[in-house]
């Protein structure tokens, strides 16, 4: 039995169009700096910063999803690989903007003065 070989140029170029779209959007915005987004806090943290936080977790679930093959596999599978990691990536990224936010306090209002 044999296995007729598939192209999966069309894919590879859809993956990159879609990848380098999303990309083109955040270095857009990276240069813009619309101030509406720029200047309005949510969480101690600009929308832009959580504009680009949202595109690079999209992206990063894309890549997953089409370079790790995530499309043929059942639900079950699909959502033990992806799940876990968007939820590490979300928990560390609060962490860190959590942590140095209140750095940025102690040393903004207390009496320890910037010397670095």
């Amino acid at each position: 039995m044999s296995h007729a070989h598939e192209s999966n140029t069309k894919r590879i170029w859809t993956v990159f169009g879609i990848l380098s779209v999303i990309t083109i959007i955040e270095v857009i915005f990276g240069i813009l700096k619309p101030e509406s987004l720029h200047m309005t806090n949510f969480l101690s943290l600009n929308l832009l910063n959580w504009l680009f936080i949202i595109l690079t977790l999209v992206k990063a679930y894309y890549i997953v999803y089409a370079f790790m093959h995530m499309e043929g596999e059942t639900a079950s599978l699909r959502n033990s690989v992806i799940w876990p990691l968007i939820f590490l990536v979300v928990y560390l990224s609060f962490i860190l903007l959590v942590e140095a936010d209140y750095v940025f306090e102690v040393f903004k209002n207390g009496t320890i003065k910037w010397n670095f």
